[in-house]
């Protein structure tokens, strides 16, 4: 999608029978037919690809509901206002809150729903993709083929088979993780707050999974006690060269740690989806910007490191559940698990 200033919106009060007048932010191409037909026409949903933000939250004026994605300013000003417009409702398409400012919600009595789990698979499958493609130097073989450069030199990589793999964080996400990496003839280490039952698991400490893990693949929410785990302290316990995949939440990672860790050869690979300073950079075309974010780009002058634009959930199945799910939030208010 290219830059949002050129915004569009479009109504859906194609058919008679509404229930809820809601308004979609962040709503992106690739969601739109989804969403109208998911709807069927039962709710009156306005839909705009702005971000909800202290300024676009005029645009919810006469509205019950406020759907928003991970990168919309859900704070306590945007929310004050929200509720001052006569917002009830606050959806987020997405299963983590972080961004939302949940005590401001309850003390305005707006109900606030996530969607509960969605195709854990996709994540779980980019996460691996990540670390495959850093493994045998996938980008840089593309990119010197393109060229007609067929040299190896630099594309020596290495077998998983083998490896030692640990994850942290072991939901859904996490979960559909493990048998993709133990089917490469991986050894797996655990680590989470709860023990669960899951084969083929050697549940850990966290300083024994930075310790052994020769890869290491993030899959915790973003809370105070998960915030920058993976910082300066954490990074010196790891091995060299280890391989690090965050497809969580960018405030999981330090980044600047992780470019001392780059530059010392601490870390061998670094694959991201998320970035600790992506809102208002990744959903946006900004190749035309002058000034780009320094860290960022730093970051992506290392040949070891790969970056996707917060695209693991980008699956058809993945946005068919979440935006089957936005609407049955809609349809049953009363039925849903509200998070206030």
């Amino acid at each position: 999608m290219h830059n949002q200033l050129a915004s569009f919106e479009w109504s859906a009060t194609l058919y008679n029978s509404k229930f809820m007048k809601a308004i979609f932010y962040s709503t992106k191409l690739v969601e739109k037919n989804l969403l109208i037909k998911a709807n069927r026409g039962k709710h009156d949903i306005t839909f705009l690809s702005e971000t909800l933000n202290t300024d676009t939250c005029k645009y919810a004026k006469e509205k019950d509901a406020v759907i928003v994605f991970t990168n919309d300013d859900v704070t306590a000003p945007v929310i004050n206002k929200l509720a001052a417009l006569g917002i009830k409702y606050i959806v987020t398409r997405s299963v983590g809150m972080d961004h939302i400012n949940l005590e401001a919600a309850k003390k305005q009595g707006i109900k606030v729903a996530n969607i509960p789990a969605y195709s854990p698979q996709a994540i779980a499958e980019h996460a691996v993709a990540l670390a495959l493609a850093l493994s045998r130097h996938l980008i840089q073989a593309d990119q010197q083929c393109r060229v007609f450069n067929f040299c190896l030199d630099k594309l020596t990589g290495f077998n998983f088979y083998g490896k030692t793999v640990g994850l942290i964080g072991l939901g859904h996400i996490g979960a559909a993780t493990v048998p993709i990496f133990h089917g490469l003839g991986c050894k797996i280490l655990g680590y989470d707050t709860q023990t669960k039952d899951i084969k083929n698991v050697e549940w850990v400490s966290l300083d024994t999974l930075y310790r052994k893990s020769d890869v290491i693949s993030l899959h915790v929410p973003l809370n105070s006690e998960t915030r920058y785990m993976i910082n300066e302290n954490t990074i010196r316990k790891m091995k060299k060269g280890v391989m690090i995949i965050n497809t969580g939440r960018g405030d999981l990672i330090k980044t600047t740690a992780t470019l001392e860790g780059l530059k010392s050869g601490k870390i061998g690979y670094l694959g991201i989806d998320v970035y600790e300073f992506e809102k208002g950079l990744f959903f946006e075309d900004h190749e035309a910007d002058e000034v780009r974010d320094p860290i960022l780009s730093e970051l992506l002058k290392y040949p070891n490191v790969l970056i996707s634009p917060h695209q693991a959930f980008l699956t058809n199945e993945a946005l068919h559940e979440i935006v089957t799910q936005t609407i049955k939030i809609l349809n049953r208010w009363d039925r849903v698990s509200i998070k206030i």
